[in-house]
């Protein structure tokens, strides 16, 4: 496995009940002593600069001003969330990726969360989690594993699926989950078209129904530990200063293991090509431009909310990429099932992970005592990390994958 290795400042745990206070701490000390080096280096600064040399523009993103003002954030994303909402229903959606008809997928850039992993002969799917969707379409809809479902148990969502593997629809059945299959009531067939036998879907609006309708109420989200948006531009803003150091001690010939850039990342599942993904950073937007391995964009179907009906998303809907703000890649152990087609993939327990936000990364590892608790992300001296606010994508890299940046 290729690593650039680099040390990235972690988090002190967030407590993740839905409300925080914001400190928003400048830590200017940090920005001044590092540009005083900075300015020390003379004839260096010009250099610093280059957006060649570190992807910095030259501008630091603006500090937040000190205040002790309360605010509500979403348990899902990390995001600022109105209070009320915090507890609204989640919904974890199986979502297909398969070459048959699966893409482009319909509203995936609204889901808080989404956890990628092999579902059969080398071909990924998603378990996305959505809370206050607003896409007229979301979708489409297939059938779901044991892993998806471990996975999914924290956030107290209602599964939505259509069918899947015995053992799983047997947990759901036999362990009180909220639970929606394949049902025209609340989804729908679109016309098959290239899309095959991928064109179930469902809507905002009928999930909205559909929870009210079997009283399953909201949900207590067990989240990621994440950082407020402010601590995270804090920290973004001290990466740049400590990176500007990093640049001026190579250039003066002595030896830094401060923070590196990450502007790539390649995630390679071990099977077939086709389903191998890449990130590319863009600072701009502080988030991992999705693509794959081809180098073609991973495009997804954006339905505005007024678009309401049971309608084919390629006849109402516009294109965009996938760009989530974290991405985290986990080394999970996975094997074929004993239908040899499936995949057995360790759920609980703990492995290597790599975090990549705000443009930098960190080697560590995760850990999932059991499957009702969220997972934590340590570094290799144990101090749990923070995420930075924002999508997430979660890949399941298998022993015999690879992550390289």
């Amino acid at each position: 496995m290729k690593e650039k290795k680099s040390k990235l400042p972690h988090k002190k745990p967030v407590e993740n009940s839905g409300k925080k206070t914001s400190k928003k701490s400048s830590k200017l000390f940090v920005i001044f002593g590092s540009l005083g080096l900075l300015g020390g280096a003379g004839c260096l600064t010009g250099a610093l600069l280059l957006p060649s040399t570190s992807g910095f523009n030259g501008v630091f993103p603006e500090i937040p001003s000190k205040s002790d003002t309360t605010e509500s954030y979403s348990n899902l994303t990390g995001l600022p969330l109105a209070e009320e909402l915090v507890k609204a229903p989640a919904y974890c959606i199986q979502t297909p990726n398969g070459m048959d008809g699966a893409r482009p997928q319909v509203g995936l850039n609204q889901a808080g969360v989404v956890f990628e992993a092999i579902a059969e002969a080398g071909i990924t799917r998603f378990a996305a989690i959505y809370q206050n969707p607003t896409s007229a379409i979301i979708g489409p809809i297939r059938s779901l594993r044991m892993y998806y479902l471990k996975w999914d148990t924290p956030f107290d969502c209602t599964i939505v699926h259509a069918g899947g593997a015995p053992d799983a629809i047997q947990a759901v059945s036999r362990g009180g989950y909220k639970d929606l299959t394949e049902n025209y009531t609340y989804m729908y067939r679109g016309t098959n078209g290239a899309r095959r036998w991928n064109n179930l879907f469902t809507t905002s609006a009928y999930l909205a129904r559909m929870n009210s309708d079997r009283n399953y109420g909201g949900s207590d989200i067990k989240g990621f530990t994440r950082m407020t948006p402010d601590e995270s531009l804090v920290a973004r803003v001290n990466d740049l200063a400590e990176e500007k150091l990093n640049i001026v001690k190579a250039s003066s010939g002595k030896t830094s293991s401060l923070v590196a850039k990450t502007p790539a990342i390649a995630v390679n599942f071990g099977g077939l090509a086709n389903f191998n993904v890449r990130y590319n950073y863009d600072a701009a937007s502080n988030t991992y431009l999705r693509s794959y391995a081809s180098g073609a964009a991973h495009e997804i179907y954006v339905c505005p909310e007024e678009d309401l009906g049971e309608k084919n998303p390629e006849n109402t809907c516009t294109l965009t990429q996938l760009a989530p703000s974290v991405v985290v890649a986990m080394m999970v152990s996975e094997k074929r099932a004993s239908d040899n087609y499936h995949e057995d993939i360790t759920v609980t327990g703990s492995g290597d992970a790599y975090i990549f936000q705000n443009g930098t990364a960190i080697k560590g590892t995760w850990k999932k005592p059991s499957d009702g608790e969220q997972i934590k992300f340590y570094t290799s001296d144990g101090a749990e990390i923070a995420l930075a606010p924002g999508q997430t994508f979660v890949e399941a890299v298998p022993q015999y994958g690879s992550v390289d940046y």
